[in-house]
């Protein structure tokens, strides 16, 4: 049972989010809507399309409804990130806020929003500043991830990022390291890390499904993975994994981006698999068929500030779970996921874990995932903007 504070009780809900609500994969602005919504009234509005979207999506702003949570696609605003630092890219980012402000009051005046907080999933490029004339109780910023590590949201980010951690009520940081990072900006920042639907992927070990018709393979060993296939991805490790577990099937779930799978020669190894993206809700389905789950992020400055979405959401599947040591935050997992220092360790840990796995094993990954769920994070949320 979501428990929040007295005072927050009648509170409507305000997210911006750089994810859309239709993500391909996993996103904590969307799960953290879901659980408010069983409490309150949430308006969720995605990051707008610029105008360049437009001509290439042909995609624009839109309202509908699912639930207790309003989606709002905020009109097209200008692409500004090419620009210098300077008098017209804050000249046009006032147009785009501006932008971004009109139909956010309209929702507000037709909604008879009264009293509301505001919460900015990782978006500074957008709102930095309070806005007096939307005015919410609370303004707080959710920092997911390294933001100087990315070119694209270094350029205007990290700056745009610093103003609106100095702004905002509280600044929650998905991860210690970030945690780290951000608390010399402002004496209102706590960690928060992300979580799993519990619920939803502890499915994959106490319903049965039937084989997902594009996962036909029942005499073979799968080493899956969910979730984005880019730039933190350890192409040379997936590559290794394939070529030393000839016997087994390496099944990669989730949107593909840049040509540096391509660059390392994965699409020609027979038994590597990328399956697309699919629906979050259809994922327990696949999950069942894996023997092991896996992260195979490389070590990096940026991946030192991840707390991945999906270790708890393996754990809760009752996976066995292998991943190299990025992070702190991963590393916390020891006990009950195979975490380990090299690629070498990593393609020996494959077959540790398959062959060690038990159901002893597999309700202590449970118990584990359970302490990690959206219901506990966000009462944990009012527990931090109660203080």
């Amino acid at each position: 049972m979501q428990v929040s504070s007295s005072s927050f009780h009648n509170i409507d809900i305000i997210c911006f989010s750089l994810s859309r609500w239709d993500s391909p994969v996993s996103s904590p602005a969307v799960s953290m809507a879901k659980e408010f919504a069983k409490e309150h009234r949430v308006f969720f509005i995605e990051h707008p399309y610029s105008y360049k979207d437009y001509l290439k999506e042909r995609k624009g702003s839109n309202i509908y409804k699912e639930g207790n949570v309003t989606i709002i696609t905020p009109p097209l605003v200008y692409p500004i990130n090419f620009l210098s630092e300077g008098k017209l890219y804050d000249h046009l980012s006032g147009i785009n806020n501006n932008i971004l402000l009109k139909p956010l009051k309209k929702i507000i005046r037709q909604n008879n929003i009264s009293r509301y907080i505001f919460i900015n999933f990782f978006n500074p490029f957008f709102l930095q500043k309070r806005p007096f004339s939307i005015n919410p109780e609370k303004y707080i910023y959710q920092c997911m991830d390294d933001i100087s590590q990315v070119k694209y949201t270094r350029k205007h980010g990290l700056r745009l990022e610093e103003e609106i951690i100095a702004r905002a009520d509280y600044t929650l940081c998905t991860s210690h390291e970030l945690t780290r990072l951000k608390s010399p900006l402002s004496e209102r920042v706590f960690f928060h890390p992300n979580a799993a639907d519990t619920a939803l992927f502890n499915k994959a070990a106490d319903k049965l499904f039937e084989r997902p018709a594009d996962m036909n393979y029942p005499d073979r060993k799968i080493i899956g993975f969910t979730g984005s296939i880019e730039y933190r991805t350890d192409f040379e490790l997936l590559k290794q994994i394939a070529l030393s577990h000839k016997d087994k099937i390496i099944y990669l779930i989730g949107p593909v981006y840049g040509e540096e799978h391509i660059d390392a020669g994965l699409l020609s190894i027979p038994n590597i698999t990328f399956a697309g993206p699919r629906d979050i809700d259809k994922l327990p389905a696949y999950l069942q068929y894996f023997d092991c789950a896996i992260i195979p992020y490389k070590k990096t400055i940026l991946t030192r500030s991840i707390y991945p979405l999906k270790i708890n959401e393996y754990l809760a599947a009752g996976l066995p779970v292998v991943t190299t040591d990025f992070s702190e935050d991963i590393y916390s997992f020891h006990a009950n996921a195979y975490v380990v220092e090299s690629r070498e360790a990593f393609i020996e840990a494959i077959d540790i874990a398959i062959n060690e796995d038990n159901e002893q094993k597999k309700q202590q990954r449970l118990a584990a995932a359970a302490l990690n769920s959206w219901t506990k994070r966000v009462s944990e949320f009012w527990d931090i903007i109660s203080k």
